[in-house]
């Protein structure tokens, strides 16, 4: 009597990848998109309701929405992959985070600049053609030469800080000299900026740039821009 080979031990069956149809994939995903696009637009009028202080918490008001519903929503998507029906719920969420609510959140934000809640910043730019050019954040001169730029102070308006801000030139050394054309002006307002190396200056990297402040509701209120100056040595 033959007896027959041993059988190798049954194999579990390979995990079926789920197949997504637009009629089961399609309603659910865009019922996530509508909650999470809602909750959007719920959370953001709240918290509007309940921040009395134009600035503080708006922040993360705004950052709050995209910052739950993009993770929350790929984890979500993770967990229920196999289920069609939820993992398109989680991907409205995930697609809801960026549209509206990244969207409405950055342009929340960047009202909160426009009011001066996200601090100052002095703007230095090249000069093309006696108009102000694109800003620049590093600068290149030779020892002995010297160059005019622009500036204007940003991040606030004469609506929200109506004063002058007094502006001067600063340099980490000696040998760089920064001067102003004007020692106050209004927020947004060209004033010229000269950058000048003296001759034996020695060949290095510097920080030069100008400071501006003013003072409102007896509080000090700064804004500075900085250059990264290069200074390379002096041409004969």
């Amino acid at each position: 009597m033959t007896v027959p080979p041993p059988q190798p031990p049954a194999q579990p069956d390979a995990p079926e990848f789920p197949v997504y149809t637009a009629r089961s994939f399609l309603p659910t995903f865009l019922l996530g998109w509508g909650l999470g696009a809602a909750l959007t637009f719920a959370v953001r009028a709240l918290g509007g309701a309940l921040l009395s202080d134009p600035c503080e918490g708006h922040t993360i008001l705004a950052l709050l929405v995209p910052l739950l519903l993009g993770p929350g929503g790929l984890a979500f998507t993770a967990r229920h992959w196999r289920r069609p029906a939820r993992a398109a719920l989680g991907l409205g969420l995930v697609v809801a985070s960026l549209m509206p609510a990244l969207f409405v959140g950055a342009q929340d934000i960047g009202g909160l600049r426009r009011t001066g809640c996200a601090g100052g910043y002095v703007v230095i730019s090249e000069v093309v053609n006696g108009q102000r050019g694109e800003s620049v954040s590093a600068l290149a001169l030779a020892a002995g030469t010297e160059r005019t730029l622009t500036a204007r102070v940003g991040g606030y308006t004469r609506q929200t800080h109506p004063g002058l801000f007094t502006v001067s030139g600063a340099a980490s050394t000696p040998g760089v000299v920064v001067t102003t054309s004007r020692t106050q002006v209004h927020a947004g307002e060209d004033f010229t900026v000269t950058v000048r190396v003296l001759p034996n200056t020695p060949v290095n990297s510097y920080t030069a740039g100008v400071n501006a402040v003013i003072t409102q509701g007896g509080k000090r209120i700064p804004a500075s821009g900085t250059l990264e100056l290069n200074v390379r040595p002096r041409q004969p």
